[in-house]
């Protein structure tokens, strides 16, 4: 690897430690600080320092250190923790982003001596770290040893003399473990100041000068180390490189029979501590023989005979060896990053496989193969493998939408800032997955909608006191899978929206009619009108009228829609509704008025033939159909997208029952259904235009193009409540 892909590395790896180190600090804000996320937010910022040091970022490494610090008087103790420091911590998140965005851009960083300064004074860390010198010299004691005089092995006294318990430490660091800044003197640090240590440097496996590879890791130490811990506390030195070494540590001496190891009777003790190690006891019965082979063995049993022979204690150290592949099982599953442009090769090539089965499909029928041929078999075979291909590529695609969800949170932080206003952003459904081409798209309409969310639904913190509720607002951000759709939903509990001064503002601008009667669903949606705005100024966050048009428009080029709820008074809520995947879906191809159409199958409920008697007209020539004692508005497909006379015979079409999210549901009628079958999605708005009604487009295997239905859209404009306008009727 050349220095630049090392570098590229080393950025890649700090947007996973951001990631990590906001979600971190966001739970501590949310749930309080836990010693466990305190640790884990730690080692985050330390990573970056370690690595930026290695590429001679200063700008980087002084400011992580400072960082590093703060969370160092956090970590040892947690009541240090509070509301302003918290702040003040999410704002260097923001600041330690930007420079480690400089440093990648290769662009002058920002100023960030005067944070760092405001992190040393809030955090008291002159203090902090005066100290900590104060507790090493008092700890440290020099003396003069005459060693001779300290030989008390024949002494009387030499039984009163407390000895500790000496352990042999292998620890073999991976290339990883350096790549990730870390550095095997401060491993040696931390154990010296538990005991005494001895230690060896290994070179036998370092290759001569001609043979050696700058990226590969040959030196391991060996250390022997006398102290009053045990052997858990010493493995809890090395808990940050877990994974990144090869590490044994090994009791030498002792009074037990083997010559060394964990007493037995401790051993069997701290089996309920353990779950992984009374796991191997328990496989034996929990006999004592077997929880004698999982104990760590010692140095003598470590080294083989010379003639390859075992003795009882080689036994025990192939216990150890199982019981340290046992734990090893538990690591995280390896991951390998690709460029996307790879990914998205290989989902083009899927969809063209996925067209190419439905083209064999279609020749095979017409070649007048019988379903048992071994044609027919093989092409089912055929299509099972690659459904399973399918799902395997579009598996690889989808990821979660938490990183795009934490990156709102520093949006609120600087709207909160410009503002005065004070806020903080609760998260639900973070970790549901969607492809990925989508979580790309929902950075700026999710971007526009929280800073629209704070800046005009959240009171100033006097006025919400006023009205009785905390000073706090608070920004839910929810996801969830519905109907073969992921939605999200931006809810604030502000003021909401005031629907007079949006349609004043609106006939103001001439986007309404100054006599125009709305509804107030269609007054809501005028905030999403090119221009409109209510803000009096515009300023650094708001007043140019055309952030929520972007969200529109971002939302319906992802074949989305967006809707609006508010309680005024209570706040808003704002639902984006979007495909889970820009791919491949399952769709059911039906036949209307000599037209081939491709509905969601996720979206579709169930099927019906119509009998004499099902249908009923209500109001102004609405026909609904009762099913399971609910009334279903029918929507005539054809008429809908305007190639189709108004249908007056039901009685000879076929009954799709679509659920359109929220809208509620409706009955589609079509000619028939032909059958079902993956569809590749090909967008119309990208290749043509946006079409109502219409999500998408797609090819069949006669190589004819059919379009995919916009269930949601269909559904929303024919939605109404039915059965009160039945009611009303059969009261008329």
């Amino acid at each position: 690897m050349s220095l630049d892909d090392i570098k590229e590395t080393f950025f890649a790896e700090c947007a996973d430690q951001m990631s990590e180190l906001e979600t971190g600090l966001h739970e501590i804000q949310s749930d309080g600080p836990d010693i466990d996320t305190v640790n884990a937010v730690f080692r985050a910022v330390h990573s970056i320092k370690g690595g930026a040091g290695a590429f001679g970022y200063n700008a980087l490494v002084s400011f992580a250190h400072v960082f590093e610090n703060a969370l160092d008087v956090i970590r040892n103790d947690l009541s240090q923790v509070n509301e302003d420091r918290m702040d003040l911590l999410l704002r260097s998140v923001d600041v330690l982003s930007d420079v480690i965005e400089a440093e990648r851009t290769s662009t002058e960083p920002a100023d960030t001596s005067a944070l760092a300064k405001e992190l040393e004074t809030v955090f008291d860390l002159s203090a902090h770290a005066e100290e900590e010198d104060d507790e090493a010299l008092a700890d440290f004691a020099p003396v003069t040893i005459d060693l001779e005089a300290f030989d008390l092995s024949d002494s009387e006294d030499a039984a009163d003399i407390p000895s500790g318990r000496t352990f042999r430490i292998s620890f073999a660091p991976h290339a990883s473990l350096y790549l990730k800044g870390h550095d095997p003197l401060r491993f040696f640090r931390e154990l010296a100041e538990m005991g005494t240590l001895s230690v060896t440097c290994e070179l036998d496996n370092l290759p001569k000068l001609n043979d050696l590879t700058p990226d590969e890791s040959y030196m391991k130490w060996q250390v022997d180390m006398e102290t009053d811990n045990d052997s858990d506390d010493i493995a809890a030195v090395f808990d940050w490189v877990d994974g990144e070494c090869d590490l044994t540590i090994e009791e030498l001496g002792g009074d037990s029979p083997d010559g060394g190891g964990v007493d037995l009777d401790d051993f069997l003790a701290n089996l309920g501590e353990d779950p992984e190690l009374a796991d191997i006891g328990s496989e034996d019965g929990g006999s004592g023989e077997a929880a004698s082979a999982a104990a760590p063995a010692p140095a003598a049993a470590a080294a083989p005979d010379d003639d390859g022979s075992g003795s009882d204690d080689g036994d025990a150290g192939q216990g150890a060896s199982a019981a340290k592949e046992k734990k090893e099982v538990k690591k995280p599953s390896q991951t390998i990053r690709v460029e996307s442009e790879k990914v998205d090769r290989l989902i083009n090539l899927m969809g063209e496989l996925v067209i190419n089965q439905a083209m064999l499909a279609e020749r095979i029928g017409q070649a007048g193969f019988g379903n048992a041929s071994p044609a027919a078999l093989a092409l089912v075979e055929l299509q099972n493998l690659t459904r399973e291909i399918q799902s395997g590529v579009m598996a690889i695609r989808a990821q979660p939408v938490k990183p795009v969800f934490m990156r709102m949170s520093r949006i609120i932080r600087e709207v909160c800032n410009a503002t005065g206003k004070k806020a903080m952003l609760e998260l639900e459904g973070e970790h549901t997955e969607v492809d990925t081409t989508v979580i790309e798209g929902l950075i700026d309409p999710l971007t526009h909608m929280i800073r629209n969310a704070v800046d005009h639904g959240i009171e100033d913190p006097e006025a919400r006191q006023a009205k009785g509720k905390p000073p706090q607002g608070t920004v839910k951000l929810s996801a969830y899978h519905s109907s073969g759709r992921i939605v999200i939903e931006i809810k604030d509990d502000g003021a909401g929206i005031n629907r007079e001064r949006v349609l004043e503002k609106a006939i103001e601008k001439g986007i309404v009619a100054r006599d125009a009667k709305l509804s107030d669903d269609e007054i809501d949606n005028l905030i999403f009108a090119p221009g409109f705005s209510t803000a009096e100024t515009i300023t650094d966050v708001s007043g140019r009228g055309v952030g929520m048009d972007v969200v529109r428009q971002s939302i319906q080029s992802l074949g989305g829609r967006v809707n609006i709820s508010s309680d005024p008074g209570n706040g808003s809520l704002f639902s984006m509704s979007l495909p889970l995947t820009l791919a491949v879906l399952d769709g059911m191809i039906v036949k209307e008025a000599g037209q081939t159409l491709v509905l969601p199958v996720s979206a579709v409920l169930e099927t019906a033939t119509l009998k004499p008697g099902d249908v009923y007209t209500i109001g102004n020539n609405n026909r609904v159909v009762k099913m399971r004692n609910a009334l279903i508005p029918i929507i005539d497909v054809g008429r809908q997208l305007g190639f189709a006379e108004q249908r007056t015979d039901f009685a000879n079409g076929t009954i799709m029952v679509v659920e359109g999210g929220k809208n509620g549901m409706g009955a589609f009628i079509v000619d028939s259904i032909e059958g079902q079958q993956q569809v590749v999605i090909k967008s119309l708005e990208s290749n043509y235009q946006r079409v109502p009604s219409i999500a998408a487009a797609t090819i069949l295997g006669n190589g004819q193009i059919a379009l995919i239905l916009d269930c949601d859209h269909i559904v929303s404009h024919n939605s109404g409540d039915p059965e009160a306008e039945f009611i009303q009727s059969m009261a008329g």
